[in-house]
């Protein structure tokens, strides 16, 4: 079996509902994966109208930042229920319970800007591929910014919950090699329908941002 190096929520270093898993999956499992990944579609990442330099794909539910909210999308293709089984053994989930994942190919120069998951999605569990990224946390205290940072190791997974999930923003700066993330997400109880019914309702204003790059 894959030695595994589990950190648990280190209060003193990491915010509190933060785990991380080094060698989560093997180095076969993620060769099989990234030649999974890479027969995928991605599309530019869209946020209000702005193109990002990470491109992405969507299963089971897909998120629409211009207004649309969550759409139902394709079924998860067969490659990732294996996975998905190991993620929600991390979380503590019933496999079912991620109904939702996001896969991003980062080619060099790409990052995420500081930010927290749509509050309509519960815990996040989030597994590396073929390089290292640097997670960096940040949460508001006074005047000033608590931070921590870690690195994560390609076939490494993290959990987002509790304080690390709802209280501190994260971001990763440019990546320097090309990097792959899946990314599965539950979703909190009744934001289905309360986030599916805000969605509809801004889509009919017809607001859009301005195009540009993110």
């Amino acid at each position: 079996m894959q030695q595994q190096t589990d950190l648990f929520e280190a209060a003193s270093k990491y915010p509190g509902g933060f785990r991380y898993v080094e060698e989560f999956i093997s180095r076969a499992e993620e060769r099989d994966l990234i030649a999974h990944l890479q027969r995928l579609e991605f599309k530019p990442f869209e946020f209000q109208g702005c193109l990002g330099k990470r491109r992405v794909v969507s299963f089971g539910w897909r998120y629409d930042f211009n207004g649309g909210g969550l759409t139902k999308t394709e079924d998860m293709p067969d490659f990732l229920p294996p996975l998905r089984e190991r993620a929600a053994g991390l979380a503590g989930l019933a496999p079912k319970d991620l109904q939702q994942v996001l896969l991003t190919e980062y080619q060099p120069g790409a990052p995420i800007g500081w930010q927290k998951d749509r509050s309509v999605f519960g815990d996040v569990v989030g597994v590396s591929l073929l390089s290292a990224c640097t997670f960096r946390f940040r949460r508001k205290a006074g005047a000033s910014w608590e931070r921590s940072s870690i690195i994560l190791a390609p076939r490494s997974a993290c959990l987002l919950h509790g304080p690390a999930r709802t209280e501190w923003e994260h971001n990763i700066p440019a990546v320097t090699e090309l990097r792959y993330s899946i990314t599965f997400r539950n979703f909190r109880d009744g934001a289905v329908a309360a986030e599916r019914s805000r969605g509809r309702a801004l889509s009919k204003t017809g607001s859009r941002g301005r195009a540009g790059r993110l």
